[in-house]
This record gives C-alpha cells, sequence and structure tokens, in this order.
C-alpha cells in the first residue's frame, strides 16, 4: 500500500494532465461539442498526436518500473496504473466539459496503431478489470501465493485481449473515410471480456496450489 498510494495519486494526476490537453484540442476541433463524423486534423498534428501517447505509455511505463525492483511487480504496477489513469481520465473530462453525458457515448480511444473508438462504458470496463486484476496479483505476490500462470491463461487472456482490441480496431478504415462508425460490436466485447474474467477466475480462484 505504501507504493500503491503514490502510484495511484500520480496516474490520478496524470489523467488530470491528459484530460487538460484534450480539454484544449476539442475547443480547437469540436468548438461546438465532439462527436463523430470526425473533424480533420492536419496530418503533422496527428503525428503530434500519435507521440503523445507513446510518451504517455512511456511514462506510465518508467513510473510503474521505478516503483518495484523485480518484473513480476513492475508488470502488475503498470497495469494498476494504466487502468486507474484511463477510469480518471474520464472522471476529469466530466468535472472539465460535464462529458460524457452517458457512459454510452462513443469516444476516440488511441491513434497507435490505428484509430480505436468505443462507448465510453467500454473501455472503462477493461480498465476497471485490469486495475482489479493487478491488484489481486500484486495481493498474491505479497502474501508468497501467486497463481502458477498456465499456458491455457496465457492462450485466454490474448485471445481475450485480441477480440477485444478488435471491436476498437476494426473500424478504422471507416473512421479515417471522415464517416460514421456502425453500431459498436457489443456482443464480441462482452465475449472476450467474459473470457478474460474466465481466465482470471480460473487463476485465482480454482487453481489447487
Amino acid at each position: 500500500m505504501r507504493k500503491l498510494i503514490p502510484l495511484a495519486i500520480f496516474s490520478m494526476a496524470f489523467a488530470l494532465i491528459e484530460a487538460a490537453v484534450v480539454v484544449y484540442l476539442r475547443e480547437l476541433y469540436y468548438p461546438h461539442g465532439f462527436g463523430f463524423p470526425l473533424a480533420p486534423l492536419p496530418g503533422e498534428k496527428v503525428y503530434v498526436e500519435i507521440i503523445r501517447e507513446g510518451a504517455t505509455l512511456a511514462v506510465l511505463a518508467s513510473v510503474s518500473f521505478l516503483s518495484a525492483g523485480d518484473r513480476g511487480r513492475r508488470v502488475c504496477y503498470f497495469i494498476f496504473s494504466f487502468g486507474l489513469w484511463d477510469i480518471f481520465y474520464y472522471v476529469w473530462l466530466k468535472i472539465f466539459l460535464d462529458w460524457p453525458a452517458t457512459l454510452l457515448a462513443p469516444d476516440i480511444l488511441f491513434l497507435i496503431p490505428v484509430i480505436w473508438w468505443g462507448p465510453v462504458l467500454a473501455p472503462v470496463i477493461v480498465a476497471a478489470t485490469i486495475s482489479v486484476a493487478s491488484l489481486l496479483f500484486l495481493n498474491k505476490l505479497e502474501t508468497g501465493s501467486a497463481p502458477k500462470i498456465k499456458t491455457r491463461h496465457l492462450i485466454m487472456v490474448l485471445f481475450a485481449a485480441s477480440v477485444i482490441l478488435y471491436t476498437f480496431m476494426a473500424d478504422a478504415y471507416i473512421l479515417e473515410s471522415g464517416k460514421m462508425p456502425p453500431p459498436f460490436r457489443w456482443f464480441a466485447f462482452a465475449a472476450g471480456e467474459l473470457l478474460a474474467l474466465g481466465a482470471l477466475a480460473d487463476m485465482f480462484f480454482m487453481e489447487k496450489k
């Protein structure tokens, strides 16, 4: 807890900085409110935004690396920090802009390697899932009872992540062409999320020591 509390404070503060940048971007490119289809951005501005997103990941990873001395804890700290940062990014946008109006409001999530989009609820669910999973794993590490990650767990998690990423990135070409995105693939997203939860449940609660 001595490390998680300052890491949580950092993640929430960094989310505020990220949200502040988006406030300025929306004032420039969406003065009447953010929505789809996307406003065209000059090519060089897109590259700046991509670099900024990469730098965000680098900062979160660096702080997590410095917070622990072994690889397992570093990974857990990064996952925890990323999840909390993502959740509070929307908390700050709600405070600053009173946006999103609902958790079903669509948003641009990421630009690396292509445009990600989805209702706000979807990334928040993923962020909450990985944050809780990282806390569970850290607790097991501290008590010396870390679960053994088996091949089936890796396969389940990787497949679940692939399905969820597909739901976020499948419509990139449509968004890049300046068109409205189709309905979000909630069924595929739910399948990926349930598979990930199943892998975590198997790993933490069903495996015998």
